[in-house]
């Protein structure tokens, strides 16, 4: 009897520890997936009020410009270069959305060395308001999955820092909060959940800071 527990004990224990592994492995996944579609959703938002932006301007120029002289047909096409020059810049190059699609594509099939790869050649080669706060953020939830914790918490720190204003900001905090809370400082945690509480309480970062505060009582 004694000997039939001695062998059936380690197996449980092997059982358990790998059915942990697999729901931290796919709790990750899942979070990389609902960060992925609030991300495409800001995309998608901030899309439209450009093209709306850009309609308008265009629409304005084409009437003070017929207004000006309606009988020149030659406005037009210098109206139209115009146009060109003056929102040349505003669309991204390909080059930039390619590499940013090609992270993110890596991110989500979770071949993290890839992903981090050309976040990193994003962040040291363009300056995009959007885009280069998502890579930090990016960058910061690989090294978290890799417990490389210190380089995380840099990533992150580099988004709050660079991009206040960023949408990503209070979820940017709560993740710092994540990192001392897996390095067993539940202080210092618990001080980083609530001041994602206090200051940021109408986002989704703050209700999920709420819910591991109520954990850790």
């Amino acid at each position: 009897m004694f000997r039939k527990s001695f062998y059936i004990l380690p197996l449980l224990f092997c059982q358990l520890n790998t059915g942990l592994f697999a729901d931290e492995n796919q709790e990750a996944k899942t979070d990389i997936l609902f960060l992925k579609i609030q991300e495409l959703e800001a995309e998608i938002a901030e899309l439209r009020n450009k093209i709306e932006s850009q309609n308008y301007l265009i629409e304005k120029l084409i009437n003070e410009s017929l207004s000006s002289n309606e009988e020149n047909t030659d406005d037009i096409e210098n109206l139209a270069l115009n146009a060109d020059i003056r929102f040349k810049g505003i669309e991204d190059p390909k080059s930039k959305d390619q590499i940013y699609i090609t992270a993110t594509d890596a991110l989500e099939a979770q071949d993290f060395d890839k992903a981090s790869n050309l976040f990193n050649y994003f962040v040291e080669s363009f300056d995009d308001e959007e885009k280069t706060p998502l890579a930090f953020f990016w960058l910061g939830e690989i090294s978290l999955i890799n417990n490389d914790f210190v380089i995380s918490e840099n990533y992150y720190l580099e988004l709050i820092t660079r991009y206040p204003n960023h949408y990503r900001v209070p979820l940017a905090h709560k993740k710092i909060g994540d990192i001392y809370l897996k390095n067993n400082d539940q202080k210092t945690a618990k001080d980083k959940y609530n001041f994602v509480v206090r200051e940021y309480p109408n986002n989704t970062a703050s209700s999920l800071a709420l819910q591991l505060l109520k954990n850790m009582e």
